[in-house]
């Protein structure tokens, strides 16, 4: 690994010119392609303090052993330059996109003597017109088997046309009419090819000639009395309007866009694109991208523009309209590029519009868009995380990583969450074997002095969740000396019949097991639910806690308090994902590839979903409360019972007289108590 200072080009050195930049590793590959309207100033920040850099830019520096830059004449040619180099070297440590799946896309061979239909994946291939792309395949099929009714274009393989050339025989499409049988000469080059044409133009979204030709046959043939061929142009017709048809209109007729959206997290983000043809979808395409260096949406957009279009064999498909969610920096540069690409295509310099739709139909669509490209995340994080074989390599790479003695069957970790602190909250969320065990999730509620900061939360959860470990290993002890073979009463119930009753206990067991299925109505803090049947005596393999030094410190001493000094903690820090040892003055940093480093950001983040789910209820419901605090008559239960129907202050006061009247124990008179005391407090806040 090459210190960055060994090979930083000396002072003056580099121009302040507009360039591309390369950095090379010391057997001479490109590890990192980068571009400036200012080469000096942005090298130059890759040198000047190398420890605050992100820690992918930072491995960056230290992989390569050399940087080299070439000036250029405008930043339109630097986009270029640099498209041209990501695509040459494919560098490690730039965004590269790749395919969440394969697009079967809808080829005409354009390039061959005999133009084919055929459906296609992979690269793209010059002069072969692309259209698409299309999901699922079946769609795409039944597209071509479609339209070679009307437009019977030749589909067969090189060697099937070659067989039935050498035999003088077509094969069965030729037979039934679904092909015009060019390899026995039944219809000449010229004018297959011209069938081809006619076929593309239909499927590129201009049927209108094709539509009116065939209504003129029709009606010539009726005219001639020749309904059989009139039958055949009707058929015909309907089939290409059955193609239009799958798709729905979702915006006005004339409209040509591609809109992009993206989902992202530390670690990866997922791009997806509709692609809009007179107001229809006609296709959809995703990628998902490891993010190997710090950027932001509009950095993120531009090297999917330049993926996307520049790798297009058919820049006809670059629309007039390219919607997305946040501009790059060089926006007018960009839109210059698309403008040349276009015009490099034969369609002279063409309108090329690249902006964020700020309303309408156009920004409601791209938010459908962003939601595909969550959905897109979520689906490629759950199938990373269900693989078996990327679950173990995780768990043994944290091993590993952690130096633990025993594999890491159990983590648990946990989170605080609060608002300025109040309604403090923890969860606890757990991986056995590398996958979400939502039945051992918990909730606890902090009060109290522990809940004057984070650290003070942190050490009340850890001790309250292994001090109930020791407990129930004691009595699990105890039984057994007892009874042996036999489980105690007490170990399965506590001893509480003198607290709560049978029924309590059921109801509150029925109540965790929603608790533990995810997102329950009815939220348990940790006081009910540590009454349930299930104990805690299973302890975990390692303890995660979300947050850096002072929170892994915290956890550490909590053990320690309670005698638990065989329990590995590890913290792990939302800002660069470094993970902390107790002790230590500095961190432990994964890989950002590294599978451990996955399951870790995983776990994390659905202990911070868990803890913000249970503070947002907690925090609606104290609202409710406290509003209705003064209302004459309502005490304490019924109070509670409102709180629990209707959830929030907002749906209480969208409720009816008769609606607050099905809260049992409430009449007429307390219902419209209660909305005239909403409607006073709400008259006086505007008042004020």
């Amino acid at each position: 690994m090459a210190e960055p200072s060994t090979y930083r080009p000396k002072q003056g050195e580099i121009p302040v010119n507009p360039g591309v930049y390369r950095f090379i590793d010391p057997h001479g590959r490109v590890v990192y392609v980068g571009k400036a309207k200012n080469l000096r100033s942005r090298l130059n920040s890759y040198f000047a303090r190398v420890n605050t850099l992100h820690p992918k830019t930072y491995a960056m520096v230290h992989a390569a052993s050399s940087v080299e830059w070439t000036v250029v004449g405008s930043e339109l040619e630097a986009i270029q330059l640099e498209y041209t180099w990501i695509k040459q070297h494919t560098p490690r440590f730039n965004i590269m996109y790749r395919d969440d799946k394969s697009y079967p896309y809808l080829a005409v061979t354009m390039n061959e003597k005999y133009p084919r239909v055929q459906v296609m994946r992979g690269d793209k291939k010059p002069g072969v017109k692309y259209f698409g792309p299309f999901y699922p395949a079946k769609a795409i099929r039944e597209t071509v088997d479609t339209m070679l009714r009307v437009f019977p274009v030749r589909s067969c393989s090189a060697g099937v046309f070659k067989r039935a050339k050498a035999s003088g025989r077509p094969c069965l499409l030729g037979y039934i009419g679904k092909c015009a049988a060019p390899c026995v000469g039944e219809i000449s080059e010229e004018d297959h090819r011209k069938l081809a044409e006619e076929f593309c133009d239909v499927m590129a979204g201009r049927p209108g000639p094709q539509i009116r030709r065939i209504e003129n046959q029709m009606k010539a043939a009726v005219a001639d009395l020749r309904f059989e061929d009139a039958g055949r142009h009707r058929d015909d017709l309907e089939a290409i309007r059955r193609v239009f048809e799958r798709n729905a209109v979702v915006l006005s007729e004339d409209t040509e866009a591609d809109i992009f959206a993206f989902a992202e997290d530390e670690l990866e983000a997922a791009a997806q694109v509709f692609h809009v043809r007179q107001g229809r979808i006609r296709g959809q395409r995703g990628w998902v991208v490891e993010k190997v260096e710090e950027t932001d949406a509009g950095a993120m957009v531009e090297q999917l523009l330049m993926q996307v279009y520049g790798s297009m064999a058919d820049t006809e498909r670059i629309p007039p309209e390219v919607l997305v969610p946040a501009l790059p920096d060089n926006a007018e540069e960009m839109t210059a590029w698309l403008r040349q690409l276009r015009s490099d295509s034969g369609e002279g310099r063409a309108q090329i519009s690249l902006r964020v739709p700020q309303r309408g139909d156009k920004a409601a669509l791209l938010g459908t868009v962003q939601e595909n490209a969550s959905q897109a995340l979520r689906l490629h994080k759950a199938r990373r995380s269900s693989d078996i074989t990327t679950r173990s390599a995780a768990l043994r790479d944290l091993q590993e990583a952690l130096g633990a003695v025993e594999p890491l069957l159990r983590i648990e970790c946990f989170d605080i969450s609060h608002t300025s602190g109040t309604n403090v909250v923890a969860s606890m969320v757990v991986l056995e074997d590398g996958l979400s065990k939502k039945r051992d999730y918990r909730r606890f509620s902090i009060k109290g002095e522990a809940a004057r900061d984070d650290t003070s939360a942190m050490y009340d959860v850890i001790t309250r969740r292994f001090a109930r470990h020791l407990k129930d290993q004691e009595k699990a002890t105890a039984a057994e000396e007892t009874a042996p073979g036999a489980a105690s009463p007490e170990v399965l119930g506590e001893d509480l019949s003198q607290e709560i009753s049978a029924e309590e206990i059921a109801a509150a067991e029925t109540r965790a097991e929603e608790t533990r299925a995810g997102e329950p109505e009815q939220v348990l803090d940790s006081t009910v639910v540590e009454r349930e049947a299930e104990r805690f005596a299973y302890p975990p393999s390692l303890v995660v806690v979300d947050g850096g030094q002072p929170q892994v410190n915290v956890a550490r001493k909590a053990l320690d308090d309670l005698g638990i000094t065989d329990l590995m903690v590890v913290g792990l820090a939302k800002r660069l994902e470094e993970v902390w040892l107790p002790g230590d003055d500095f961190p432990l940093v994964l890989p950002r590839s590294s599978e451990a480093l996955y399951m870790l950001q995983r776990i994390r983040d659905e202990a911070h979903r868990f803890a913000i789910a249970f503070h947002r209820s907690k925090r609606s419901k104290a609202m409710t409360a406290s509003a209705l605090d003064d209302v004459p008559g309502l005490g304490p239960s019924r109070r509670a019972a409102v709180v629990a129907h209707f959830g929030s202050v907002a749906n209480l006061k969208k409720a009816t007289v008769e609606q607050i009247c099905e809260v049992p124990g409430l009449g007429k008179d307390t219902a419209e108590k209660i909305l005239a005391h909403l409607n006073a407090e709400a008259t006086a806040e505007s008042d004020g």
